[in-house]
């Protein structure tokens, strides 16, 4: 069964809300890094490359949530500035730190789809094709940061854990607030 206008199904709302939500803090954790490390490095090279793909995930999101009637987050202004803030921060302490942002939010991002699309299942093919594709997007994106040597940065098991935890409980209030 596919979604037709007028369906107010609360769980693929919620997915929609919370898609748009983790892919514009992502854009904004991006814009963190580049702020600090310009564009020229090779490490800024691929947090473009990676910024550009989060850029076309958020506008898919974007388009649902207008053409389907979902409610954006109201934690979009928090989104904004703790995106953003994580990505200078980590970014401040170095490339390696950096990617290990990008390898632990794409950890939790991996999970976080895969538990969508079995929660799918064929209910709502349009979404649950863009996830399969986002998914394979933010593997390749933790996987670069994996090669990009994020697992040398300072402190990385505190560093991820704690940046994992924050995603968590970012993915469980966007669905709601």
């Amino acid at each position: 069964m596919s979604w037709k206008p007028g369906d107010r199904r609360h769980d693929t709302r919620s997915m929609i809300r919370v898609d748009q939500a983790g892919e514009y803090g992502a854009t904004r954790i991006y814009a963190g890094q580049l702020a600090i490390m310009g564009h020229r490095s090779p490490a800024a090279r691929k947090i473009s490359g990676m910024a550009m793909q989060e850029e076309r995930h958020r506008a898919f999101f974007d388009r649902l949530i207008a053409e389907r009637g979902v409610r954006p987050t109201l934690l979009q202004p928090f989104w904004n500035v703790a995106g953003f803030a994580l990505g200078a921060a980590t970014a401040a302490i170095g490339p390696e730190a950096a990617m290990a942002c990008t390898a632990a939010v794409e950890t939790e991002i991996d999970r976080h789809y895969e538990e969508q699309l079995e929660g799918l299942g064929d209910d709502d093919p349009e979404l649950a094709d863009a996830i399969r594709e986002f998914q394979a997007e933010e593997v390749e994106h933790k996987e670069t940061a994996l090669a990009s040597g994020a697992e040398n940065a300072p402190a990385y098991p505190l560093l991820s854990g704690v940046i994992r935890l924050g995603c968590r409980i970012a993915i469980a209030t966007a669905k709601r607030i």
